[in-house]
């Protein structure tokens, strides 16, 4: 003789497929937190902020020299960017033995960074024109040294 099965039988089974099916959703969204961007915009971030005191002195000591400093971008075809600047003190005359470098920063994507050293090319005006790899938002970002001087500015260029 056989033994006829109960009805509902099969319920304990739903239960336990269930909890499986949570816990292979669950599973699947920790690999992908896990693995993906960690939400890390900034290296660094702990000691950037501590050096913010020194970041705002810096501002102001720059806001004292008084330079007026005129910044000219053009594009040119095939992502060209020619970069000119035009340091002046407070008198209008060119400030001279200056080291100016540019930082070009891809903010959407890594890799594409690049760092340059602008020639002088008149008195107080110094130039670069480069050929970046990919279309679109640039920032560039310029330092200017000189005897115990330094001045910092930031632009954001779209590049076609």
């Amino acid at each position: 003789m056989t033994a006829q099965r109960r009805p509902g039988w099969w319920y304990p089974y739903i239960f336990v497929a269930g909890f499986m099916v949570v816990l292979m959703v669950n599973l699947t969204m920790a690999y992908f937190a896990n693995s993906t961007f960690s939400g890390l915009a900034t290296d660094n971030a702990y000691e950037k902020g501590l050096a913010y005191n020194r970041t705002l002195e810096a501002a102001r000591h720059q806001a004292e020299l008084g330079w007026a400093v005129d910044v000219r971008v053009e594009t040119a075809a095939d992502h060209g960017l020619g970069l000119s600047i035009d340091y002046r003190d407070r008198t209008g005359q060119p400030v001279e033995g200056l080291t100016v470098r540019a930082r070009f920063v891809r903010p959407t994507a890594k890799g594409f960074d690049r760092d340059v050293v602008l020639a002088r090319v008149a008195s107080g005006t110094y130039a670069t024109h480069q050929a970046l790899p990919l279309a679109g938002v640039w920032d560039v970002d310029v330092t200017a040294e000189g005897r115990d001087v330094s001045h910092h500015l930031m632009r954001r260029v779209e590049v076609p």
